[in-house]
């Protein structure tokens, strides 16, 4: 796991050895979603509507980044 961002309660995150389509974790203390690299859309789980909103913002720049971590972890 890479941890490339934290929020105020809550950080992203890339796994190695996962699966699926390209995308990065957003977790916090009561919450974890899934987030593809691509579209920015949540695939799996949940996040408080704040904590996506400040957590795409850091994200939408940072795509080619993402990507370029979770093929690296992920070949």
């Amino acid at each position: 796991m890479v941890t490339l961002h934290r929020g105020p309660s809550w950080k992203i995150s890339v796994y190695g050895r996962d699966h699926g389509i390209p995308h990065f974790h957003i977790e916090g203390r009561d919450f974890r979603c899934s987030v593809a690299i691509g579209t920015l859309e949540v695939i799996v789980g949940s996040v408080p509507r704040h904590v996506l909103v400040e957590a795409l913002e850091w994200a939408i720049t940072r795509r080619r980044e993402l990507l370029d971590i979770w093929e690296e972890l992920n070949p």
